[in-house]
């Protein structure tokens, strides 16, 4: 099971760090809320897809929907959609390294918010993996200097690793509140999120910018790959919060900055510099300490 949430969680990581490619190159010239659209807008019909082949593969049980499962699915649902706005606003400001570090927080977030809130159960081992990568995070997103960040990049950079944390905890709330086995439980999660997710930013689109759903069909292609790593790397993160704690997966989700950095290493022949390694030998040690915690 240890192995399970392990993979799940680097899928997810190495799919994201593609997605966050995608997403930046998109908000270049298309409103927050038709870049936040193009991550779920053809993620929803290959969920459902996913969720069929479950079923061919292992029959189970159609569920049964409670009010507390609904109120997690909205709630997360919401939330990953007011994160994602945020991230994508961090996109397009000119400090932004700062604010996407303190977007990357989501760890120590979902730990304090995990420990007060849901009942989660962190040892000390864990705590200490998740400061250290959160140090490395922080470490990494310093080059232009923290006396230079504003109070606006601040407060942005915290709500988004909030608004993450919250989505995070919820979905996982709503995984295990669902009467069935893994992994059809996290692929009912998947689906009736995402498909929340598309309805309500399509007709926010229809109503307050029309001709930003008319943009997204001039950019097919990078909106197909935006929505298609946005979903394998939901499955993922969907997949490996349904087995373990949000804080100790999303400390091991920090290794999608290693993926990051190799890509613009190898791929585009960028330089790495000291304190980029200083900092991926911490994320690195801290995902040690979660996985053998």
């Amino acid at each position: 099971m240890s192995i399970s949430w392990i993979a799940f969680t680097l899928l997810a990581a190495f799919s994201q760090s593609w997605r966050n490619a995608f997403q930046s190159k998109l908000s270049v010239n298309m409103s927050v809320a038709g870049v936040t659209l193009a991550r779920f807008l053809w993620a929803g019909p290959i969920a459902l897809l996913y969720l069929y082949a479950l079923y061919q593969w292992q029959p189970a049980s159609i569920p049964r929907f409670s009010g507390e499962f609904s109120f997690y699915i909205i709630a997360a649902a919401v939330m990953q959609i007011l994160a994602t706005g945020l991230m994508v606003v961090l996109f397009k400001l000119e400090n932004y390294a700062i604010g996407a570090g303190l977007a990357k927080c989501e760890a120590p977030v979902s730990a304090v918010l995990g420990v007060l809130f849901f009942g989660t159960v962190l040892s000390v081992v864990g705590w200490i993996g998740v400061l250290v990568g959160t140090l490395g995070v922080l470490l990494m997103s310093s080059s232009s200097g923290w006396r230079s960040v504003s109070p606006k990049i601040f407060f942005l950079g915290l709500s988004c690793s909030t608004a993450f944390a919250l989505t995070s905890l919820w979905i996982r709330e709503a995984s295990l509140s669902l009467a069935l086995p893994f992994p059809h439980s996290a692929a009912w999660v998947l689906f009736l999120v995402i498909t929340l997710q598309t309805c309500i930013i399509t007709l926010f689109l229809l109503f307050k910018e029309p001709q930003t759903l008319k943009q997204m069909f001039k950019q097919p292609k990078l909106v197909i790959m935006t929505s298609l790593t946005s979903v394998i790397g939901s499955l993922g993160w969907f997949s490996a919060m349904s087995l373990q704690a949000v804080p100790y997966v999303k400390t091991l989700g920090q290794v999608e900055i290693v993926f990051m950095i190799l890509i613009s290493y190898f791929w585009l022949g960028q330089r790495i510099a000291r304190k980029d390694v200083t900092a991926l030998i911490l994320i690195s040690i801290a995902a040690i300490l979660v996985m053998w915690q």
